[in-house]
């Protein structure tokens, strides 16, 4: 039997011109040998504008639900996600070659992690890409890590969320993506961290497409006093995890 990593995307109407771009990347993706993907599509919404740019293939499911947002969208598409690992790719972003190997790669070499990121480029609408300059080391991040460096640095991780590959039982143990109106990938990322170790891939994984559509590009995104709100309850949800001193079991040469 071939196993499967499950490719996860909420997309709104006003993104679904680019799910072309992504479904490209997703197939030219080289996996394993007894490995497939599948893309899980999830509308935030019900339009008649993002069914046309699906793509018709076996490998990709598609549905639409009424707007609650991305980290809704993604939660309820989970209902369809059949394999171990769920890996996100927002809509307007493209994986880089051989993104999805690496991450299984990694889950085979390490089994005591819970998930995985990589390296980002941004894609600007010239055609030219940005790298980050914080990126870690390759290799394992330790539990709490990514709530350090987060609060130092402004509220910004070390690592991206929208890269993320994740054990599926451990997301669902999480609730899945919170329910906020933007940060719920940081919200989750930062749980994550808080329960499991995870691993950071210096090879970029991921093209995150920097267009004026964009959640993040919008006036509401930094509103004061709702970003407050935002990283306020992230936190909370991140050290409310480490105080209740839960984690996955440690079982490969990562455990001390």
């Amino acid at each position: 039997m071939r196993q499967r990593i499950v490719v996860i995307t909420a997309v709104h109407a006003p993104a679904a011109h680019h799910l072309p771009d992504a479904y490209r990347s997703l197939n030219q993706q080289q996996l394993p040998d007894g490995w497939d993907w599948q893309w899980v599509i999830q509308e935030d919404g019900e339009t008649d504008q993002v069914s046309p740019c699906v793509p018709d293939d076996p490998r990709v499911s598609f549905e639409q639900g009424r707007r609650g947002g991305p980290g809704v969208a993604r939660t309820i598409g989970l209902a369809r996600a059949d394999g171990e690992f769920v890996k996100v790719l927002d809509s307007d972003d493209m994986l880089a070659p051989g993104a999805l190997a690496r991450d299984l790669a990694v889950f085979s070499n390490h089994p005591s992690l819970g998930w995985t990121t990589s390296r980002v480029l941004d894609a600007l609408p010239d055609g030219s890409t940005v790298g980050f300059d914080q990126d870690p080391p390759e290799g394992p991040i330790e539990r709490g890590a990514v709530l350090d460096h987060w609060r130092a640095h402004d509220f910004r991780a070390q690592v991206h969320p929208a890269t993320l590959c994740v054990r599926r039982d451990l997301l669902l143990a999480l609730g899945g993506w919170m329910a906020l109106p933007a940060s719920e990938d940081t919200g989750l990322l930062l749980a994550l961290n808080a329960v499991s170790r995870g691993w950071f891939t210096r090879e970029v994984g991921l093209l995150y497409r920097k267009w004026p559509g964009q959640a993040t590009s919008q006036a509401a995104h930094v509103n004061k006093d709702e970003r407050e709100a935002r990283m306020a309850v992230v936190e909370a949800r991140a050290r409310a995890l480490t105080e209740l001193g839960w984690s996955l079991p440690l079982t490969d040469e990562l455990a001390p």
